[in-house]
């Protein structure tokens, strides 16, 4: 079956000669059907690199991003915008407008979609009405939740509403950065649950890079380690041993 998603040799350098990606091949996905993909390693390993090159927040320094069967690193203007349309983020600081509604920062997720003017408007069609409050039961939050500002929520809260915002934009991938890094560990656990469900309710893969190797262990289909720009591991949680994890740490503590 045909990967969703493709990496073909794809570099990242921000420095010439010191690679953070060293040409890495993987294959994430297939076109129809959910899963969650962990990506671990010790900070600097270019976790956060890899998310943020798939979508082009960051742009590769080589090698090809195949998405669909279109090359995302030889995209550029509308055509990029369009793809990126297709692929949700969430982020680890939530990246929400703390001014705006819960509703309002879920319908967000259709900012790619619509004439620039309906959102300045707050114009919003009732099917994307309906759909909003369908995904603000679906993350867990209350109905009375919609009208409540962002700046007013806990992390927790503002973790399942940038999950929202993402599935607002129907997308046929989700890249989740560090989602619960800012978080306690109950809600770590709540955040991960709701990835997971998510993914195999809505059929759309999950890219998640996390630090805490249990929750990976616990709650990803696959599991990729890297070490220093490379991949040490790529496989399901119960192949990965604790001698796989001191290579992928390099001797730093992995047990959280």
């Amino acid at each position: 079956m045909t990967a969703l998603l493709s990496l073909r040799q794809l570099r990242k350098e921000y420095q010439p000669g010191v690679p953070v990606l060293h040409a890495l091949d993987l294959d994430f996905g297939v076109s129809q059907g959910g899963g969650l993909t962990a990506v671990i390693g010790p900070s600097g390993t270019g976790k956060s690199t890899l998310l943020r090159c798939i979508n082009r927040l960051v742009d590769p320094t080589g090698g090809e991003i195949l998405f669909q069967g279109q090359d995302l690193a030889a995209l550029s203007g509308s055509a990029l915008r369009h793809m990126r349309c297709r692929i949700g983020m969430v982020f680890q600081e939530y990246n929400l407008v703390e001014r705006l509604s819960v509703l309002e920062n879920i319908l967000c997720g259709k900012l790619g979609v619509l004439p620039w003017w309906r959102p300045l408007l707050r114009q919003f069609a009732a099917a994307d009405l309906d759909r909003a409050f369908e995904l603000l039961q679906a993350v867990g939050l209350p109905e009375d939740y919609a009208s409540r500002r962002c700046d007013a929520l806990s992390g927790g809260q503002r973790q399942r509403v940038g999950i929202a915002r993402a599935l607002m934009q129907q997308p046929r991938l989700i890249l989740a950065d560090e989602p619960t890094s800012s978080l306690d560990p109950k809600t770590s656990v709540e955040i991960m649950e709701l990835l997971h469900s998510v993914s195999i309710k809505e059929q759309v893969p999950v890219i998640v890079n996390i630090h805490n190797v249990e929750l990976a262990r616990r709650f990803a289909q696959r599991i990729i380690g890297l070490s220093q720009g490379r991949v040490i591991f790529d496989g399901p949680p119960d192949q990965l041993s604790d001698t796989l994890l001191n290579d992928i740490y390099g001797g730093q503590d992995w047990q959280q």
